[in-house]
Formats: structure tokens, sequence, C-alpha cells
């Protein structure tokens, strides 16, 4: 090897420099997953090859998607695809991207169904359909449906419940909440809806503000618009004893619990996140 080719290690530890210089968090792990995407390397095969040199043809090829990510554009953009409870789900533009802290409702989905004989679940504003697929992965009796408004999220969703192995026990269903639901009613409905208050979302970080699709994170002039809805139509849609499980803001727990009560739910519980935030809050309709 020349000394004038980078070895692939050389290049990674050059680009989490440059990464971090930009004041990029999580520098090392972003270009880390860059070089693997460009040089179809797994984990282990990125340490394999730290000593081999960088294929000449994939170095503009890898620059391109550094400038991306020096712009401000997250990795899971650039690469379209994002780790979400073990699971890898495909982004596109209509989608948001699968985010940790919404796996609390999947534990608590898991938990709540698992001694049902074959729960069904309906997700509302599904996007990626990360939080029914995780659930249907675990639970092997369980059936669900996803709603979302854009045609382009559901085709998202579809692929990812397909790539997954899951598409037997998946329903797409396109719409606005409810609507497409007709009368059907489930033991779950789950949600992470748009909550963002509408005057807010040009303080967000450059990531979400720029990349995010508006319309996954738009909740109105106060950001409960869609939990106004939720709140006043889920009875219809669950059985008797069946349970909401919604994703919050951080300060929306007290005003989302004021909704549900009003509608008549019970066993209202607001959790909070790693973060010490409240972040979900679960409703039981009474048997």
């Amino acid at each position: 090897m020349g000394s004038s080719v980078p070895s692939i290690g050389q290049t990674w530890r050059a680009i989490r420099d440059r990464l971090d210089t930009a004041g990029i968090p999580m520098a090392a792990l972003d270009a880390r997953l860059l070089v693997r995407h460009v040089l179809g390397l797994d984990a282990t095969g990125l340490i394999l090859s730290e000593s081999d040199p960088v294929p000449g043809g994939k170095v503009s090829d890898l620059e391109s998607l550094v400038a991306r990510r020096l712009a401000g554009e997250p990795v899971a953009r650039i690469l379209s695809v994002q780790e979400f409870y073990g699971l890898d789900f495909r982004l596109n533009p209509a989608t948001l991207i699968p985010r940790p802290e919404t796996e609390m409702l999947v534990d608590f989905s898991i938990e709540h169904l698992k001694s049902h004989p074959a729960p069904s679940v309906a997700d509302l504003g599904t996007g990626t359909g990360c939080i029914l697929l995780a659930v249907l992965a675990n639970l092997p009796k369980a059936s669900g449906v996803s709603v979302d408004i854009s045609a382009d999220a559901l085709d998202q969703a579809q692929a990812n419940a397909e790539a997954l192995g899951l598409a037997d026990r998946f329903g797409a269903r396109h719409g606005s909440w409810f609507e497409p639901l007709g009368e059907e009613k489930f033991d779950l409905i789950v949600s992470n809806p748009p909550y963002i208050a509408s005057a807010t979302i040009e303080t967000l970080e450059p990531g979400v503000k720029s990349f995010d699709p508006m319309a996954a994170l738009d909740g109105g002039p106060d950001g409960l618009a869609p939990y106004r809805i939720i709140s006043a139509q889920a009875r219809a849609h669950l059985v008797r004893g069946g349970v909401l499980a919604l994703e919050i803001g951080f300060d929306q727990g007290h005003m989302v619990n004021e909704l549900l009560s009003s509608e008549g739910f019970c066993d209202i519980a607001i959790a909070k996140d790693l973060a010490g935030h409240d972040r979900m809050v679960t409703a039981r309709v009474p048997k």
C-alpha cells in the first residue's frame, strides 16, 4: 500500500475528527457508520479492514456523505435506516426517525398484551411502523393495523413489515386518525402523534427542523390538537378494558391527563423517560 493511500482505519478516524471539530455529537459512531455504509462492511468487517486501503472509487462517495453530515443531516437520514428495538427500519422523507424514547411505548405494549391470547393493536400516525412492528415481532399471536395520513409513510411501513417478515399480521390504512378504521375495536391503541407547538418548531435542533417531515412534528398552536382528537374518539375503537398508550412532550402530561379524564378514561398514568421527563401517558376504558 502506498503511503499516499489512506487506510480504512485512518479514513474513519479522520472523518471522526472532522465531525468532532464541527461539534457533531457521537462523531466516532457516525464516522464508523458512514464508512461501513459506503464500503459495505459490518462492525466486525470494519475492525478487520483497518489496514486495508480505501478503494479509489469509494472516496468521492464517502466524501459526499460526510458533507451531508457536516451540513447537519442526521446519519439515519443519510443511510435511510435506523435501528429501533433491535430491528432495522428503513426511512423515507415522509417518516420520522425512530427515537429511543419511543421504545417505552413498545415496552408497555408488550407487557400489557403478553397475556392476551390474540391481541389486536392500532398504531395511529405510524410513520415507519416501528412501534407496531416491534410489538408484533415480540408477540407472535398479535396482529395490528397502522394508520397514517401520508401514503408515502404507509408505503414505507408496509415495506418494513415485509422486510421483517411480519406482513401477514400487519395492515396499512391510509387516512386521518380513526377515519380508516370504520367500526373496528382493538385491545390497544398506541400513538406517537405530532406534539410540537407550531411556533416552537423553529427552535428545534437543525437535524429535526430541517430534515424531519413537518406533518409529523406540528401538533397545532399548543401541540395538543392530535390528543384532543384521539382522546375524543379512541373509546369507540377500544374494547371494554382496552388501553390507550400515547407518547407526549415533556410538559404535556397534566394536560393530556385532563383530556383523557374528561372523556371517561380511567387508570390514567404518566411515565417518565430515562432523562426524567414525562414521556408516555397510558389510560384504560372502564370494563
